[in-house]
């Protein structure tokens, strides 16, 4: 079974929001910080949110930040995105990980998810 497994995207107008949901099921979800990606097509995965295990900090890139807001639930090992206001510039396939630090997700490429797979992706498109 392919995990994680992300749901939740869509197809909005210009100022709706979506909730994405991201779940594992064999992972030890807990111990790790949890991201959020964005991929285009033909291009790199780039970090767009992350929170630490235990929630306590989250990090954002400066384009979404005040308009998303990431979540977790341990319990669930669920991993949650509510996207606010979204503009067509958010268009792009999401992807979630366990990662290994925060800081490095939102500010490097090359993202190597710490499950050994990446999920298969929930689009998000955005018309204006």
């Amino acid at each position: 079974q392919v995990e994680p497994v992300e749901s939740g995207g869509g197809q909005v107008q210009a100022g709706g929001s979506l909730r994405l949901s991201c779940t594992f099921s064999r992972l030890s979800f807990e111990d790790y910080p949890m991201a959020w990606l964005r991929q285009a097509p033909g291009q790199p995965r780039k970090g767009v949110s992350c929170i630490t295990w235990d929630g306590t900090d989250t990090y954002y890139q400066d384009s979404v930040k005040g308009r998303f807001a990431t979540s977790r639930d341990n319990a669930k090992k669920t991993l949650y995105l509510q996207m606010n206001n979204l503009q067509p510039e958010d268009t792009d396939e999401y992807f979630c990980a366990a990662v290994t630090d925060c800081r490095s997700t939102i500010r490097y490429l090359g993202v190597v998810p710490r499950a050994g797979q990446w999920g298969q992706g929930t689009q998000v498109t955005v018309s204006s």
